[in-house]
């Protein structure tokens, strides 16, 4: 198996079809063109092995405000393993790669987790957010409590937040989380 590293732009085509079949598969037909379009513009983790594309993420720039400041966060997208190659240890993997790029080159880690996705971060040191989830929406600063609760911060360079302070999400189209 080997994995690479690679900004979407080093991306050529087969490669993003095979990424968004990967992701497609993965999520069952729930993966959207919104989530597609959240998952580009960064870097990429995929892993290949002998059958192709075996496992993919990818950490994009967002804005997070806490407190007043706002934090250039590296947000996890777009995480799926192939369905033969799963429970093996290279969603771990994949992870492990966008957590040193978020280390070195962002304030703080996000990313949004099902329930089923959760272990895999927590078990990585990924903390729950316990206080408030809110967006800066084209009507001003909305509260989004069905976020609440799926959103998990990795601290990098900011350091641990004070969950009693709002924590508010830059806006975009789809899942703001």
């Amino acid at each position: 198996m080997t994995l690479r590293l690679a900004h979407t732009a080093e991306l050529d085509r087969s490669e993003l079809r095979a990424v968004r079949a990967l992701l497609d598969a993965a999520f069952d037909g729930d993966f959207s063109d919104e989530d597609w379009e959240h998952g580009l513009g960064g870097m990429h983790a995929l892993v290949h092995d002998g059958a192709g594309l075996a496992a993919h993420g990818s950490v994009v720039q967002r804005r997070l405000r806490h407190r007043g400041r706002w934090l250039r966060t590296g947000y996890v997208e777009a995480v799926a393993v192939r369905a033969d190659v799963r429970r093996t240890g290279l969603g771990g993997r994949v992870t492990a790669e966008l957590e040193r790029i978020i280390e070195r080159a962002y304030d703080l880690g996000a990313l949004s987790a099902s329930e089923d996705g959760a272990p895999l971060y927590t078990a990585r040191g990924w903390q729950r957010w316990p206080g408030q989830v809110h967006a800066l929406s084209p009507d001003g600063i909305v509260r989004l409590p069905e976020e609440e609760g799926g959103l998990y911060l990795r601290p990098a360079l900011a350091g641990p937040l004070d969950p009693a302070g709002e924590l508010v999400l830059d806006w975009r189209d789809g899942d703001i989380a």
